[in-house]
């Protein structure tokens, strides 16, 4: 494995150049402000080891991006959901291979393994995210802007992991009450192998 590299913006991210990443990423102002403050504090003030502290804290954003009141769904629009779509598959075998993905009505789970010479995992998601927020602005005829900055990202360490991480991105659509199962949700994807 090549080295990686770590950083912090609101939450800590560590990237290499190779490997699996589960990706979260949710549009602007999906969450009210006060809910996103309140898990942040949970966050800084928890004692818990890093990786335990991210997974429920994720975990808590999940729920409540899944709940009904949240602010924004714009995903919810089947052209901007198909526009997002198509911004994750334009980058597939280029310098991404796309495991996973199911777009949700306001975040979207993508599962993916960096391919050899990649750009590198910030890179690559600036370009979805940047291409899919100007097309989505312009299909829904607004301005501003359309994504969270930050998106919640964690390296997937081993088979277990991945095969726990595809099922939980398959069936988020049940989880929130939107289908009965994972396959009747119009935006959810998986590659055939990892079935």
């Amino acid at each position: 494995m090549n080295n990686g590299h770590f950083h912090r913006r609101n939450l800590p991210h560590l990237y290499f150049n190779d490997g699996i990443y589960f990706i979260t990423f949710r549009l602007a102002d999906s969450l009210p402000l006060e809910f996103v403050k309140q898990l942040r504090d949970e966050l800084a003030n928890s004692c818990e080891e890093l990786s335990l502290k991210k997974k429920r804290i994720f975990k808590k954003y999940d729920e409540l991006l899944d709940t009904t009141f949240v602010c924004k769904k714009h995903l919810s629009v089947p052209e901007v959901a198909t526009i997002v779509r198509n911004a994750i598959q334009y980058e597939d075998g280029k310098d991404i291979k796309v495991i996973c993905y199911c777009i949700m009505p306001n975040h979207v789970h993508l599962v993916l393994e960096l391919l050899e010479g990649n750009r590198g995992i910030s890179k690559i998601m600036q370009s979805i995210k940047r291409v899919s927020a100007r097309r989505s602005n312009e299909f829904l005829k607004r301005e501003g802007k359309f994504w969270q900055d930050e998106s919640f990202d964690r390296w997937v360490r081993n088979d277990k992991e991945l095969f726990n991480t595809i099922n939980y991105v398959l069936e988020n659509p049940v989880r929130a009450g939107l289908v009965k199962i994972w396959e009747d949700w119009n935006y959810t994807y998986v590659r055939k192998e990892y079935l």
